[in-house]
């Protein structure tokens, strides 16, 4: 049962019990041990939190929100108690004092945690083989990568070991690998979901966001993380995010509720770029896929339109010069004094310092440590941090005239589909570039939702579409993807 509706009316009818649906999500973690999804599984937790829930359920209780929603967790979310290393050596052994917002927030509504998943370090990667615990493969074609950072929590959804996983996603982590495993991934709204307790990597940019099998469980999940967190000041009091209305519609996720959302709805205006559609570097099997998405809301009675956007090649020099300066302000805290790893050969305070980062930081690590050193350093400043926060501010402006009258941007996921391990690693600017159609909503703080649009005509691979809405608009974006 890949719904957590289906799982909670299978619980309450007693054709299932809890502990039945973990032993289940066990197993599957077993046989597709080869994968490396999982770096650790807190078996012992979930089967009393399964022992609870059945108890609960028996005894007439009134049940959470989010009761038999066994979910796994990307390693760069604290959890009281519990190992947190975001896949790096610099942080081996070390235990998370207190939870994220995020991950309490699920915790007190009935969710469990079954492990935390394999990423790229820090979230710096979009293949997860940039991690110090070893690749993530992909279940659709083991010898291709299943995309990063959060390559383990799709791969923990994709293989069935969980309902749904908790990611992070600066630049596309959650997205990215969605549609590299033909799943669902969305970015919430920037601040719509408190980072307090997610490691830092770009603090401007990163989001936490849910993979899942459909928008009625990112839905749910979503409204419960989301809300306004004093340890938090990004994370302002609004709305809520998701409206009573629209949560009812997507607890039940049945065939008149996908209807009524629909019928709610109405004929809708997304617009494309030309520019993103016709660039060279789009795999033309992508492309047609793309083309057919658009024609089936066409199909639909929804309104597409095509449009320009000038700034394509804008978009990845801007992304990279402002995440890697925030984090090499962000990950100057991991200096193997404090915390974390500690070089055993180092003689003096200066060695600690430099053996210790030097030996716990992987390459890429590194790589964007010193690229964002220098855009900080003096006389280059301005020269490219202050024009990349200028290019920033153009592009966001640019969207958000678009998004004035249309609900929605379509784009691809990815130029292509998921790789073949080791065809990047050589050549860093050919991974960033992997990147080009997800960095857009983090640089705009925008919503941005992955969902499955097929296989690839001629390798069978997943193919992945996003749409992208404004500011704070979550709940009418994952309402109309749940109704198309």
């Amino acid at each position: 049962m890949r719904s957590l509706s289906l799982i909670q009316q299978a619980l309450r009818d007693g054709h299932s019990t809890c502990t039945e649906l973990v032993h289940g999500y066990l197993e599957q973690i077993e046989t597709n041990r080869h994968l490396n999804a999982f770096i650790e599984v807190w078996t012992e937790d979930v089967l009393q939190w399964a022992a609870r829930t059945d108890a609960a359920l028996a005894a007439g209780d009134t049940m959470p929100p989010l009761f038999g929603a066994v979910l796994s967790l990307k390693d760069n979310l604290c959890y009281a108690g519990h190992t947190v290393t975001a896949s790096s050596k610099i942080l081996e052994g070390f235990s998370a004092p207190y939870s994220a917002t995020a991950v309490q927030r699920l915790l007190d509504a009935g969710a469990m945690f079954i492990g935390r998943t394999n990423c790229d370090q820090f979230g710096m990667g979009s293949s997860n083989e940039n991690s110090v615990y070893g690749p993530v493969l992909n279940a659709a074609d083991p010898q291709r990568v299943p995309g990063g950072s959060s390559g383990g929590a799709a791969v923990s959804v994709q293989t069935g070991a969980c309902l749904a996983a908790i990611g992070s996603d600066t630049g596309g982590s959650v997205r990215q690998p969605a549609g590299f495993c033909g799943l669902w991934g969305f970015k919430p709204t920037y601040g719509a979901i408190s980072r307090y307790g997610l490691i830092a990597y770009g603090s401007s940019f990163d989001q936490v966001g849910v993979i899942a099998n459909n928008a009625h469980d990112i839905a749910q999940l979503t409204a419960v993380m989301a809300g306004a967190d004093d340890f938090d000041s990004t994370a302002p009091e609004r709305e809520p995010l998701i409206s009573d209305f629209q949560l009812h519609l997507f607890s039940r996720q049945d065939l008149s509720s996908r209807k009524e959302l629909s019928s709610r709805q109405g004929p809708k205006r997304f617009v494309f770029f030309e520019e993103m559609f016709d660039s060279p570097g789009l795999d033309a099997g992508v492309k047609q896929l793309g083309f057919e998405f658009l024609e089936k809301l066409k199909s639909a009675g929804h309104h597409v339109e095509a449009a320009s956007f000038d700034l394509l090649d804008v978009i990845i020099p801007a992304y990279y010069v402002l995440t890697t300066a925030e984090a090499s302000s962000n990950l100057a805290r991991f200096d193997g004094i404090r915390y974390g790893y500690r070089s055993k050969g180092a003689r003096n305070l200066e060695e600690t310092y430099i053996m210790s980062r030097s030996e716990g930081f992987s390459n890429e690590v590194k790589r964007r440590i010193l690229l964002g050193t220098f855009v900080l350093s003096s006389g280059y400043y301005d020269a490219y941090y202050g024009k990349a926060q200028q290019a920033r501010r153009l592009i966001r402006d640019r969207v958000a005239e678009v998004l004035k009258t249309a609900d929605a941007i379509v784009m691809p996921v990815a130029p292509g589909v998921a790789w073949k391990f080791g065809e990047k690693s050589a050549d860093p600017v050919a991974m960033y570039l992997s990147d080009i159609y997800t960095v857009l909503a983090n640089l705009c703080g925008m919503p941005a939702l992955a969902l499955p649009a097929g296989k690839h005509p001629e390798n069978g691979m997943p193919v992945g579409m996003q749409l992208m809405a404004a500011p704070w608009s979550d709940g009418d974006l994952l309402a109309l993807s749940a109704a198309l």
